[in-house]
């Protein structure tokens, strides 16, 4: 049917349909397609119900309710805008799930990459037919977004003509629409061919008198149309592009040595294009008479010792040519560099398919299964050559793989280390100490992945298995756990897409349990117990291959245009690594046998000392008497005997300083706190800041994993700085003293995470050194504000500037003169994901526009001179570079920020509760009442021993989540975080409480601590997060981890 003369494609959302144009000058007849271009909406937000935790085809039934009146026909036909249509659809979807629904979310995901991709069969399918001469159009049933230009995710280029429903006002299957589309393009029905996978649309279509074909699968569709245009859509190659201009080599010595090496005597141009996968060696495709040829070269430049050897890559293809692993042709092997400045290899273009999304997108479940299946043999099809009988026996080394791939990839990381990476310090650590202590050698690919497959392009059958590089002889499990990676990433993970976060049942595809015991079916042997180990070394192996990457990209070295992406993903790869070798930890801990009891020794003394200093120094040790001190890193050490030499020294240094300098000042201090200077800081105070500074008391509470090269603090662990943050917790003025007081500690411990070198300098050090105060702006007075992303205050985009518009209350610090820095969160896109709505801002307080509106007091207490304030910030312009991190990134900073910080305060309320009970103890040894010292009376007794037992508890709970912080990371201690939020201020709560009754009507006076401790311990049941959010915590990761 060559009579038609153009393509136009209809697109609905994410739905696309092709339909023709006029023949372009010079052609005879006319013809109009339309097919699907873009990936069906459907499985995305099936899984989007899924994780918002609503009843499956909530979306579809909201989309067809009301049909041409609802809220989606109106949106697309451009009747309302796009928040009256969020509102209106948020409702109805609510209404048809009796639940809440995030409809931002939705938004968000329906205008995402993910959502809005177009399939590149399609694409390379428009090229061929605007090769051909026919025009090509677009019929778009389309929105318009909340800047007011239409959602349109295609290239316009590729369409003379492109009708959008939004604009004219009319949508499909309106027959309206159709025949405007076609009078644009000067054509009659009879001229036109529509695909679609929508009924409504092709019954509109076909009533017309246009051609239609029904797309179930764009393969199967493109097909369709071949046979009806009577030439094929997918001649082209595919993945390629023009060579980048870092990557070029010399064309004509090149075609010299191909046609001495093929034996060509055509004088024909030489074709030369680049690939544009393949991060390591650049691979270029070649077009020579009759010849289509493959070049994978080294990049140029120096590189790192014994990288990117495509010597080796050569040898094995060579080698494994008649084993039965499918592997291209390879033609020769050049090492001489003056041909193109480096050597390389030659071997046959193998036409394919190459997936390189992983989900495998618009294609059926059964047949992803069967692709995965077929990846899974031909792995098998590796480890099971007799290398010695293929000539490789040399390849590599025979044992000892894991220790030498730990010991190679750790110093290729170190030699393309371009920051520390705390993940990387303890991964580089934590390996060597965790090898199997058995393993099989056979040949191992290195980078066996999806995408290094050439498939056939219509069975599921493996071509050749590509990019050899990495190969050696090895583990063969290394080579399964590689190939499981984008099991754990999430599909929006940039250079590596993975399928972390879909339903891969509904997807078809095994997960990488069921991915790993098909290969131990297929290779006949059992399935292994440490699993984690080998995905711990496969994701930090990514992460030191990414690092290189980024290296290369810093000097034009590597091959890929997205190479510098890979700067952000080496810390991100790390972390997941970490994250399986705390799971392959935990899995070590629970087969090792119940340890032998140690005799415990657990003592309090008391000394007689005025009712304002502790009179009770504990010292509860979990080590026999007279046993020497544990290093405090590896051990949970729950006295500060136990600690390391260095850190119990800084213990006993502190508790002599609080003991000599703090608590005999207290009651002057606590003078100043009433008077009428309050508000400006105390002299006394200052004084004693200089004088622990001078005794190396300073900046204690920076933990080791932010700070490794101890460049701003003393370099402890977390669980080090609890015990010393204890003691300062005896005292309200002491973590002042030593600049170990919030808001300051997490703002300190954000800029040395997050911040850039400027950001440092500026604000990080005046911090550091106490020149300056600081605070943290994030609860609002209108919004439940225990929810993060519930925050309403705006940050936009202004003429180079960022603008802040919000309300913000109990910002602690703000009131104290020295404050120069406010920390702000803010929301920069409201239509983002929910997490990814917030970001942090750096803000001067000298900026016009904050007006502090009052002073809030907590129980009657003011907190002079820092205070909590109520705060209105109006047009506040803040320079772009204060932007910490990027936009988006709020949610994680603050919940990185937090991490420490709740441990510090949980310390510190423990330290409070011990001079409570030992205030109380003092008390009821004094004071007689009914004719008996309060000390004998039954309910004080109860009373002492109650709050031993909760102190302890709290304490050991509290140690062990700062113990776990150090040694698995703050992801890995989320749940004891939380469950220590529960404990500690309610514990604190209830033993100061029964102080204060010990002491009357005193105890409610400030003749004694105990007030403002009840009110600070009652307060931290709100501050970071109140304890409804984390008994919920508690409970959903109880009822996901241990059902």
């Amino acid at each position: 049917m060559r009579a038609h003369a153009c393509v136009t494609i209809g697109w609905c959302g994410a739905e696309v349909s092709l339909h023709p144009s006029r023949r372009r000058r010079g052609r005879g007849g006319r013809t109009s397609l339309g097919f699907r271009a873009l990936a069906p909406p459907s499985v995305r937000l099936s899984e989007w119900e899924l994780q918002n935790h609503m009843p499956s085809g909530t979306i579809l039934k909201a989309l067809i309710e009301a049909g041409e009146n609802g809220p989606w026909m109106r949106f697309i036909r451009g009747e309302i805008t796009t928040e009256e249509f969020l509102k209106e659809f948020g409702r109805l979807c609510s209404e048809i799930s009796k639940t809440s629904v995030p409809v931002d979310s939705f938004f968000s995901l329906l205008t995402s990459e993910r959502v809005a991709k177009q399939f590149p069969v399609m694409t390379e399918a428009i090229t061929q037919i605007r090769a051909k001469g026919l025009q090509t159009a677009v019929l778009s049933n389309n929105f318009c977004l909340p800047s007011g230009k239409s959602f349109f995710p295609l290239d316009r280029k590729q369409f003379d003509v492109v009708v959008e429903s939004c604009l004219e006002g009319i949508c499909k299957p309106d027959p309206r629409i159709y025949k405007l589309c076609l009078e644009q393009l000067g054509l009659q029905p009879s001229e036109s061919i529509f695909l679609d996978d929508l009924g409504p649309n092709l019954k509109t279509a076909a009533s017309l008198g246009i051609h239609t074909i029904k797309v179930n699968d764009p393969e199967t569709a493109v097909k369709e149309l071949e046979s009806i245009l009577g030439f094929t859509l997918r001649v082209g190659i595919p993945n390629i592009r023009p060579v980048r201009k870092t990557m070029e080599i010399a064309k004509d010595s090149l075609e010299k040595y191909l046609k001495d090496l093929l034996g060509i005597q055509t004088t024909g141009p030489l074709e030369l294009l680049q690939f544009d996968h393949g991060q390591s060696n650049p691979t270029y495709y070649i077009r020579l008479a009759n010849h289509q040829l493959v070049l994978r070269k080294k990049p140029p430049g120096t590189l790192l010792p014994s990288a990117h050897a495509v010597e080796r890559e050569f040898r094995i293809m060579k080698a494994l040519a008649n084993t039965g692993v499918p592997v291209p042709n390879v033609l020769d092997l050049c090492e001489d560099t003056s041909v193109i400045g480096t050597p390389f290899y030659l071997m046959e273009y193998c036409p394919g398919l190459i997936y390189k999304d992983p989900s495998l997108p618009g294609i059926e479940p059964s047949r992803r299964q069967a692709i995965y299946t077929a990846m899974n043999r031909v792995l098998c099809k590796i480890h099971s050559v007799d290398f010695k009988a293929a000539g490789l026996e040399d390849y590599g080394k025979q044992g000892d793989y894991i220790p030498r791939q730990v010991q190679t990839w750790t110093k290729q990381y170190r030699a393309s280390e371009t920051s520390i990476i705390p993940a990387m310090e303890r991964l580089i650590e934590w390996l060597p100490l965790h090898l199997p202590s058995q393993q099989r050698t056979t040949v191992v690919h290195g980078d066996f992945r999806l995408d290094n497959l050439l498939f056939h392009p219509e069975k599921t059958e493996v071509l050749a298995v590509l990019d050899w590089e990495l190969s050696t002889l090895g583990d063969p499990l290394a080579d399964v756990a590689y190939s499981c990676l984008f099991h754990y990433l999430p599909s929006s993970f940039p250079m590596l897409r993975g399928f972390g976060d879909c339903d891969l049942t509904h997807l078809g595809i095994p997960t990488a349990e069921e991915y790993f015991r098909m290969y131990c079916l297929h290779m006949g042997i059992p399935p292994i117990e440490n699993w984690n180990f080998y995905m711990a070394f496969s994701f930090f192996r990514m992460a030191a291959i990414l690092q290189g990457v980024y290296k290369r990209s810093l000097t034009g070295q590597a091959s890929s245009a997205t190479a510098e992406q890979s700067g952000n993903l080496t810390e991100l790869m790390s972390n997941l690594a970490w994250d399986f070798a705390v799971k392959e930890g935990f899995r070590v801990f629970k087969k090792m046998p119940a340890p032998k009891l140690l005799t415990r020794s657990y003592h309090t003394w008391a000394s007689p000392q005025s009712l304002l200093s502790p009179t009770g120094t504990r010292s509860y040790s979990s080590i026999p008497e007279g046993f020497p001190a544990q290093a405090s890193k590896g051990a949970l050490v729950i006295s500060p005997e136990g600690l390391s030499p260095p850190a119990r020294e800084l213990y006993h240094r502190l508790r002599r300083f609080m003991e000599q300098r703090v608590y005999p000042v207290e009651q002057e201090l606590q003078r100043h706190q009433a008077s009428g200077d309050r508000w400006s800081p105390s002299p006394l105070i200052e004084d004693l800041k200089e004088k622990a500074k001078a005794e190396g008391l300073w900046n204690l509470f920076l933990p080791l994993e932010s700070d490794p090269e101890r460049k701003y603090g003393a370099g402890l662990t977390n669980m080090e700085y609890a015990h010393l943050c204890e003691l300062m917790g005896t005292s309200l003025h002491a973590p002042e003293i030593f600049n170990c007081s919030a808001p300051d500690t997490g703002n300190m411990e954000l800029l040395v995470r997050y911040g850039t070198e400027e950001q440092k300098a500026r604000w990080l050090l005046p911090l550091l050194e106490g020149k300056a105060r600081s605070c943290f702006a994030m609860t609002e007075p209108q919004v439940a504000s225990s929810d993060a992303t519930n925050i309403e205050a705006s940050i936009r985009e202004e003429d180079g500037f960022y603008v802040i518009n919000g309300h913000k209350w109990w910002i602690t610090g703000i009131l104290d003169p020295r404050c120069q820095l406010c920390v702000f969160m803010g929301k920069t896109d409201p239509h983002a994901p929910r997490h990814r709505q917030q970001s942090v801002l750096l803000v001067p307080m000298d900026t016009p526009g904050i007006k502090i509106i009052r002073p809030l007091t907590v129980y009657g207490l003011e907190d002079a001179p820092g205070g909590h304030g109520e705060v209105r910030f109006e047009h506040v312009r803040v320079p772009k570079e204060n932007m910490v991190l990027g936009p988006g990134r709020g949610f994680e900073i603050a919940q990185g920020r937090l991490g420490p910080g709740r441990i510090h305060h949980c310390m510190r309320l423990i330290g409070s509760s011990e001079r409570a009970l030992a205030l109380l103890k003092a008390r009821v040894r004094s004071r007689v009442a009914f004719g008996k010292p309060l000390v004998e009376q039954g309910t004080v007794l109860a009373d002492i021993a109650q709050s031993r037992v909760e102190i302890e508890q709290a304490r050991l709970l509290v140690l062990r989540a700062a113990h776990l912080m150090d040694v698995a990371g703050n992801k890995a201690a989320a749940l004891d975080i939380a469950m220590i939020k529960m404990v500690a201020p309610t514990m604190a709560c209830r033993v100061v409480d029964r102080a204060i009754q010990a002491f009357g009507a005193a105890g409610l006076s400030s003749d004694y601590p105990l007030a403002q401790f009840f009110a600070w311990a009652r307060a931290l049941r709100f501050a970071d997060g109140p304890d409804e959010v984390h008994r919920a915590t508690v409970a959903k990761m109880e009822l996901k981890h241990r059902a």
